[in-house]
């Protein structure tokens, strides 16, 4: 049995290290374990979008929580730069779903509409703009002929993911954390006298608590601590040109210019179990769409197509909970690891170090997927 921690985060992705930095600073004794470079990650993926709008639609709490993580986003993203040395690439200047046709433009108008009227209370900064409109607040940019529109999001903004990782990680080792890579959690198992014991090939570690946050892997070691959350993959290919002139000003809900000057275009939703292969028919239909938004892409290099896969939960929604069987531990999961790393590294990881999930996050937990709705 190797050294004795406060808690033991499975998974070093996002939602992993994001938690593990936020617990190292409220001085908790943490190893985090990073799975083999060949695993199923969903942040080598990632967009890079730290997303308001739309979030939550049909579940006002996954609404509130995006909310609350765009709002703590600009204090992290400063206060983590400062202590990492690493510059995120992170603008919070406002974010564009574009609308292809009138219907579309109408459709999305209706739905945000709905979506705003859930939480009446919370200033979320969404606006219609029609072609028009839209022209007039991005005077530099040349739209293509079929945009009707765009619902702009004064609260989305993006970030470099690539940098935001590595940034967790290394602030999370000066607050005095442990990382162990190429160390894939293999079994969990109670102790008699509380805690936990974690093993990864020869190594054995032990631990209070244990925050499982291994994304596909959850499946497996989940319901080794009385944590049985369901996930499944659903792949995502991405493309990138070449570095470019300025051609927009702020993200896109399928189109972000990087702060290096490439373009990245995605992402697809496509249900093909664990499937990793690139398609052809995916690249097409990324590209012709970009094409009708910014015509000024038709002459872009393509230089990547990559593919990786989400962590969905039945509705889309994260899960939060606490083991009733095992005190002590505890699984956090969602496919918004970006987004969300504002809450996880910081009220959600205070609330694991004081022992208890904070009451908001209750119906968050993955009975909803067993329990029956009320009439």
């Amino acid at each position: 049995m190797h050294e004795d921690f406060d808690f033991i985060v499975a998974g070093a992705g996002m939602v992993g290290s994001a938690i593990a930095h936020g617990l190292a600073g409220a001085r908790q004794r943490v190893l985090l374990l990073d799975g083999e470079d060949g695993d199923y990650r969903a942040a080598k993926a990632n967009f890079g979008l730290v997303w308001v709008s739309g979030k939550g639609y049909g579940n006002t709490h996954y609404q509130r929580l995006s909310y609350e993580a765009g709002r703590l986003w600009p204090a992290f993203a400063q206060d983590l730069e400062r202590e990492s040395g690493i510059a995120l690439q992170y603008e919070n200047r406002g974010g564009l779903n574009f609308c292809l046709g009138e219907p579309q433009f109408e459709e999305r108008s209706q739905a945000m509409r709905r979506w705003a009227a859930r939480t009446p209370d919370l200033e979320l900064g969404i606006e219609m703009l029609d072609r028009a409109a839209l022209e007039r607040r991005f005077p530099t940019v040349r739209f293509g002929p079929d945009v009707a529109g765009a619902c702009f999001g004064s609260r989305d903004g993006h970030v470099n993911p690539l940098r935001l990782l590595a940034a967790l990680q290394a602030a999370f080792l000066k607050r005095g954390g442990v990382l162990k890579s190429r160390h894939p959690v293999q079994h969990i198992e109670p102790l008699a006298g509380g805690g936990f014991a974690v093993r990864s090939g020869a190594a054995r570690f032990a631990a209070r608590n244990v925050v499982i946050a291994a994304g596909l892997g959850s499946n497996k070691l989940g319901p080794m601590v009385g944590l049985d959350a369901p996930v499944r993959p659903q792949r995502g290919q991405i493309l990138v040109t070449e570095r470019l002139a300025p051609l927009l000003p702020v993200p896109a809900s399928g189109i972000r210019q990087t702060g290096d000057g490439t373009v990245m275009l995605g992402v697809t939703q496509e249900n093909v179990g664990y499937e990793l292969a690139t398609t052809v028919e995916a690249a097409v239909s990324m590209s012709r769409n970009a094409v009708r938004v910014l015509p000024d892409l038709g002459g872009a290099r393509l230089v990547r197509q990559w593919a990786c896969l989400r962590v969905l939960t039945p509705d889309g929604c994260p899960v939060y909970a606490g083991s009733a069987s095992h005190c002590g531990a505890w699984i956090a999961l969602c496919h918004s690891g970006v987004t969300l790393a504002s809450f996880h590294a910081g009220p959600l990881a205070r609330a694991l170090a004081d022992g208890a999930l904070p009451s908001f996050l209750d119906p968050l937990h993955y009975e909803r997927f067993t329990i029956p709705l009320a009439a």
